[in-house]
């Protein structure tokens, strides 16, 4: 199939995880993404471990399928070279302090009036406004101003520390994202371009959908360990023999019945859909009992024939060789350049053509800065002339 954002070209100023992450849903949908990268000033990222023949596992990943322009913008003719590609690149994605793209000569306002059809996305902290809009954070703090951490812990030791990075990602890649490819479609209903504001404690904040709705309209506060998915109820997970462990999901009366008849004990489920917290403390003791009796890959074989909401929590290394996720296809091997390749998480986006395959892992700094340039119609002289101004790399 033609790729369905074959269409979109894009400059990417972003670094680290939340632009990148963002530009890499677009690539891989077959969006031309230049990223735009500091000769002087390397991206940690490229620095990250673990590394795979010298090269950031994670850089490969979350920068496959884009091209590189090393350009130090602090240059004025830098600033040349990117009003001339905004030509044809009518994207931007950035992910600086607010101010800085504007201290650059590249904020919205002045890229606007070169073309007035862009579409400009920013992806910061806390936003373009508001008394935090400067402040330096992470996601942890993130997800604590947020509200999330407050009931995402367990009672007797507090917030827990996630594996991944829910508002980098599901805040500020995921909703910027949306919120361009809606943008794309407003400009071709209106020939309009716009500047979005992404904040990623915003769309944290967002993510608080059944807490959060609970207590604006009811002033139900949730805390940890009182509500029924965040460890309130049985809805948890739950210790083997051998000390691995099983998530348990079975909330519906049907899948309650199956799970403790499998575990032997029939008469619990009644106590399933019980409101009252003390039956649901007696629950899961018991629960823990039952699973605590059985080692990890008994439970397995026990609840692999059943639907029942049960299932084993899995290492990385378990997950990518599960059955469900092999046949979903959700490791890819892309090519490296050198005629090697190097295995990866594939787009999980499935459309009913595939999608192209990916093209190339994360470039190395600058690697296609002469061919850009080219593509510009800049000389071979000129690109050594700006080479040698440390413009470029």
């Amino acid at each position: 199939m033609s790729a369905p954002l074959a269409s979109l070209k894009i400059l990417d100023f972003s670094t680290l995880l939340p632009g990148p992450f963002a530009s890499l849903l677009l690539a891989d949908m077959g969006a031309d993404v230049l990223r735009i990268e500091s000769p002087t000033r390397l991206d940690l990222l490229r620095l990250l471990p673990p590394h795979d023949a010298g090269i950031s596992a994670s850089h490969a990943y979350l920068n496959r399928n884009k091209r590189s322009l090393a350009l130090d913008l602090k240059q004025p003719e830098a600033l040349d070279v990117v009003k001339q590609l905004l030509a044809d690149y009518d994207i931007v994605l950035e992910q600086f302090r607010p101010g800085v793209m504007e201290r650059l000569g590249l904020g919205y306002e002045a890229l606007k009036a070169i073309n007035p059809k862009l579409i400009y996305v920013s992806i910061t902290g806390y936003g373009q406004t508001g008394p935090y809009k400067d402040r330096a954070g992470h996601d942890i703090n993130y997800l604590a101003l947020a509200g999330l951490a407050s009931y995402t812990g367990r009672a007797d030791s507090g917030p827990l520390p996630l594996g991944m990075q829910v508002a980098d990602v599901a805040g500020g890649s995921l909703h910027g994202v949306i919120g361009l490819l809606a943008a794309v479609i407003a400009r071709q209903q209106t020939g309009q371009g716009t500047h979005i504001d992404v904040s990623m404690t915003d769309c944290a904040f967002s993510l608080n959908a059944m807490a959060g709705a609970g207590y604006l309209a009811c002033g139900e506060e949730p805390a940890w360990e009182e509500q029924m998915l965040n460890g309130g109820s049985f809805y948890d997970y739950y210790r083997s023999r051998d000390g691995r462990w099983m998530s348990v999901g079975s909330l519906e009366p049907g899948f309650m019945q199956q799970m403790c008849t499998a575990l032997g004990r029939p008469e619990l489920a009644a106590q399933g859909l019980s409101p009252k917290p003390e039956q649901q403390r007696a629950l899961k003791d018991a629960l823990k009992v039952e699973f605590e009796r059985h080692d990890f890959v008994e439970l397995c074989e026990m609840f692999a024939g059943i639907d029942a909401c049960v299932e084993p929590v899995l290492s990385l290394g378990e997950a990518v060789r599960h059955p469900q996720l092999q046949a979903r296809e959700l490791v890819t091997q892309v090519p490296r350049g050198d005629g090697t390749s190097q295995a990866q998480m594939a787009c999980p986006l499935k459309f009913s053509e595939a999608l192209p395959a990916p093209r190339h892992v994360g470039a190395v700094l600058g690697q296609h800065t002469d061919q850009v340039l080219a593509e510009l119609g800049f000389s071979a002289q000129r690109i050594a002339e700006l080479r040698s101004s440390k413009v470029i790399l």
